[in-house]
């Protein structure tokens, strides 16, 4: 992330780095909300500011609007200094009357007038693309499209994933707690803790390096599971990198067996193996290929794997509290793109599998065309397999987690 590499560039203390992060992740998930009062506020709409200009007063707005504990003045200021010093001397007069304009909004409660049509209101309040808007509706209707949108600007939970092969749930919660972190016990996540408070870098935390831990939201970790893994068993996980899913299925196995990770991107793959590397884990080994045409590439696998994990390409729509940028990056164009690419890979890991083997399929999306119709579509033109289970999660529920979907498919034959 581009964020990572300032961080990397300047030596920010940790409290600096939350602030940073803050402010940038509030400013880019609520670019609609701020550009809505922009366009309330501004002699000019926010879609003709030039970028520079409209960037910064997201920023000086977020403050105003969102960080209670900036005083408006100082939001207002810093802002405005800004201006001064980053090739906007000139405008730094329009910066300080909107910013002003936006603080005595804020001051008297003054609030956005909202549009009449029901998704554009929820595009704006929520700030989420309008085309989004109206697929929430239309996919759950207005009441839980309102709980799934609000869902997406949460600050999202730091969840772990204990390695049952080196430590346990009420160790490792123990060596945090010594060291001031606190964490509760994940509801249906047997090896999940989720972080209640705690700072500093994780890498530093307690067992990182000894490799008791991994970075997982709890809805990642509900799908691994679900191939039910037995030690020995070949298996295969198709779109492997970072490795979370990957790594969660040798610790299943007791790292007992086979396990290829494969991966069409060289640098993601490299980071899989380093991950899997620092938890201890030896049973994998990595393929860099395009998973939709390992049967060319590996002809002796036709027909080799006992269970296959395809953790899809998707288009994210379930991690946006995670991703604030990626709601303005995908695109309904973008999400035709994977559903093909989805299908694809789904014929072309389907003669890799053993009679009578298992696929789980998973997305970290929302969307039904890339989720419970893509698998409707692939059983239908094979009629030896059978879907025993899938289910849809979505953000808001009660599980917490990011939305995400999984369906197992057994082979009959």
């Amino acid at each position: 992330m581009a964020i990572e590499r300032v961080f990397n560039k300047y030596n920010l203390s940790v409290l600096d780095r939350a602030l940073v992060t803050e402010l940038v992740c509030g400013s880019i998930r609520q670019r609609q909300q701020l550009d809505s009062w922009i366009d309330y506020l501004a002699k000019m709409p926010s879609n003709k500011q030039p970028p520079l200009l409209r960037w910064l007063l997201h920023i000086g707005l977020y403050q105003i609007f969102y960080m209670d504990r900036i005083p408006v003045s100082a939001a207002v200021n810093t802002t405005v200094q800004i201006a001064k010093e980053n090739q906007l001397k000139r405008l730094t007069s329009v910066v300080n009357a909107l910013l002003r304009k936006a603080a005595l909004a804020h001051v008297n409660g003054e609030i956005l007038p909202l549009p009449e049509c029901h998704k554009e209101q929820l595009a704006q309040k929520y700030s989420i693309p309008l085309w989004l808007a109206d697929d929430l509706i239309r996919w759950k209707g207005e009441q839980v499209a309102i709980q799934i949108a609000a869902a997406s600007n949460k600050t999202p939970t730091l969840d772990l994933r204990v390695n049952c092969r080196r430590s346990n749930v009420d160790n490792v919660q123990q060596k945090l707690k010594d060291s001031g972190i606190e964490s509760s016990l994940i509801e249906g996540c047997p090896y999940g803790l989720r972080i209640t408070s705690g700072t500093g870098d994780l890498c530093e935390w307690p067992g990182y390096k000894e490799g008791e831990w991994s970075v997982q939201d709890r809805s990642s970790q509900w799908i691994s599971p679900l191939l039910s893994v037995n030690p020995g068993e070949c298996i295969l996980d198709a779109c492997a990198a970072p490795g979370g899913k990957t790594s969660h299925l040798l610790e299943l196995m007791n790292d007992e067996g086979e396990v290829w990770a494969v991966d069409n991107s060289r640098k993601r793959l490299e980071k899989t193996n380093v991950n899997i590397t620092r938890l201890g884990l030896k049973g994998a080994a990595f393929l860099l290929a395009d998973s939709s045409a390992l049967v060319f590439h590996k002809p002796l696998w036709k027909g080799y794997f006992h269970k296959i994990l395809l953790d899809a390409p998707c288009s994210g729509l379930g991690t946006l509290a995670r991703n604030p940028d990626l709601r303005w990056r995908m695109t309904p164009t973008k999400i035709e793109q994977l559903i093909r690419l989805q299908k694809k890979l789904l014929e072309g890991i389907l003669p890799l599998l053993r009679p009578g083997g298992k696929i789980v399929y998973s997305t970290c999306t929302i969307n039904p065309d890339e989720n419970s119709k893509q698998i409707d579509n692939f059983i239908s033109n094979h009629e030896h397999l059978l879907v025993s289970y899938q289910k849809q999660l979505w953000q808001g529920d009660v599980h917490g987690g990011d939305g995400f979907y999984a369906a197992i498919i057994d082979s009959l034959m």
